[in-house]
């Protein structure tokens, strides 16, 4: 997944502004929620130690904050450490962290005040300077082109210690959306071989570190508010099980994004909250566009109409989840929900691929990972379904690194995962426009790009939201993603947790307000 899904997981919606941070409710929320599970305590306090659990792969850490984090538990550690410029919000998609702003009047040009009050952990304050080398250095990774889309190094400037200038190749009325993933801030010139220990600017500073589990304290001095608890571990897990049986033992007090299986399993439970975030984790089979077996569009809509839905929702997502319509950014306030729902029709298909004279004989191989939960699974129920309009795909399970080395933004055909889905906006500039650096599908359509630029000019927000319709209208039609739904995101909580954040994305990675009551 690129950096931006494993960012990740991350970036769907999170908490508000500094000072405003309360996107969590009053309890963990969801199927039970704290007075069922035995609360002993409404009133928020200070204090305690919450061990989290979260996804990983021994193999796959990394401690970059620029880098391309695929492991959930990296994600959760630098967030917690290091703030971004924006954050998702509860009322609106993008909303001030590190940083507030204000654009020009073409749009183009977008100057970003630092927050008061805001240091680093060694408590230094945070400079323009500081932000403006932390931007360079996620520019110029390499796919720095996809995290800034439309901004160039030289764009990215001082104006004096506490402003920053974002100079945008086109006007860009959602520019301020491009800081809340990756813009994570790092003092000026830091060494690359002195990342690791880098003093960040988030609630929580460094305690330990080891194989990708960590000791994280509050920051008392943090410019964003209060930070509750006094600690918070975060140990890695290979596999949702493993995280679920250790919830259930009570050996961590939250098992992160752990899957519907879990929380299947941990219904009858009393002890135990069961959080659910709606569209929090799109699995969409990406078809490559631009040349290769599904490079008719024909071909495309074939294999969305062959796909049944409802049946992928339960069977892949045990019914913790929805029916998407090939449209991403399911969450978002401007989503084309007057589109007709696509649905299956198996004779339409059938047509379909006849007159684009697809070779059914062939056995076509789509490649997946074992990732997130449920990814595999709905490889396997996709391959199943779409062979009854005369389509026989071959499921292939690869190593994550071999995957996003190899497979992705490469092959055919092949499924991919995103937790960002409050915004249109996001995957269209960051996944399909024909420069887009993390173009999945190789889709390149004149009418779609102009869509993108003439909406991002437009700052009236009801005339943008207009011309985002038109966008989805052709990623429905044209594009090379079968979204066939979303997956709730889920968590398991002990009975103790309270505020947990209630977005999905990268607001469950928000922690600075959770507290314990025990």
């Amino acid at each position: 997944m690129g950096v931006t899904r494993r960012e990740l997981l991350w970036a769907g919606a999170g908490i508000g502004a500094a000072g405003a941070l309360a996107a969590c409710g009053s309890g963990a929320g969801g199927s039970k929620d704290a007075a069922s599970a035995g609360a002993v305590s409404s009133q928020p306090r200070a204090g305690g130690t919450l061990k989290v659990g979260a996804l990983g792969k021994a193999s796959a850490i990394t401690r970059d904050p620029h880098g391309t984090q695929a492991n959930e538990s990296d994600y959760l550690i630098i967030s917690l450490l290091y703030d971004t410029l924006a954050v998702p919000g509860s009322t609106a998609n993008t909303v001030p962290r590190l940083a507030s702003w204000k654009p020009s009047e073409d749009l183009k040009t977008w100057r970003f005040t630092i927050a008061d009050g805001a240091t680093f952990h060694d408590g230094t304050p945070v400079t323009a300077a500081d932000v403006v080398w932390s931007l360079q250095r996620l520019r110029n990774t390499p796919a720095g082109k996809s995290r800034l889309p439309g901004i160039q190094p030289a764009g990215i400037r001082a104006e004096d210690a506490k402003t920053v200038v974002l100079v945008s190749d086109y006007p860009n009325a959602d520019l301020p959306l491009l800081t809340r993933l990756t813009t994570f801030v790092l003092k000026k010139d830091t060494k690359d071989d002195a990342i690791a220990g880098a003093p960040g600017t988030g609630p929580f500073k460094l305690d330990w570190y080891r194989d990708g589990n960590a000791r994280l304290v509050r920051n008392d001095n943090w410019y964003g508010g209060k930070v509750l608890l006094d600690a918070v571990e975060v140990r890695l897990f290979e596999s949702p099980q493993a995280m679920a049986n250790a919830l259930l033992a009570g050996q961590i007090d939250l098992a992160s994004n752990v899957g519907a299986v879990a929380a299947r399993t941990a219904e009858a439970r009393k002890d135990v909250q069961i959080l659910r975030r709606p569209n929090d984790m799109a699995m969409p089979v990406v078809m490559r566009t631009a040349d290769g077996p599904f490079a008719d569009a024909r071909v495309r809509e074939a294999l969305k109409l062959a796909v049944d839905r409802d049946a992928m929702v339960k069977q892949v997502l045990s019914g913790y989840g929805s029916v998407a319509n090939d449209i991403l950014g399911t969450g978002d306030p401007a989503f084309a929900k007057d589109i007709p729902q696509r649905g299956r029709d198996l004779a339409k298909a059938k047509q379909l691929l006849s007159d684009a004279g697809f070779d059914t004989s062939r056995t076509y191989d789509l490649i997946t990972t074992e990732d997130v939960s449920g990814l595999a699974e709905s490889a396997t129920l996709f391959a199943t379904q779409v062979r009854e309009a005369g389509v026989k795909i071959n499921v292939v399970k690869q190593d994550s690194k071999v995957f996003w080395d190899a497979t992705w933004l490469k092959a055919p055909l092949y499924t991919t995962y995103w937790g960002t889905n409050d915004s249109v906006v996001f995957f269209a500039s960051k996944t399909m426009l024909s420069d887009a650096g993390q173009n999945e599908s190789a889709f390149k359509d004149p009418a779609f790009d102009e869509a993108y630029r003439t909406a991002m000019g437009t700052a009236d927000a009801a005339a943008r939201d207009k011309l985002l319709h038109r966008l989805q209208e052709i990623e429905f039609a044209e594009s090379g993603y079968l979204l066939w739904g979303m997956a709730d995101g889920i968590d398991l909580a002990g009975a103790a947790v309270r505020d947990l954040p209630r977005l999905p994305g990268y607001g469950r990675v928000q922690l600075d307000k959770t507290w314990l009551a025990r």
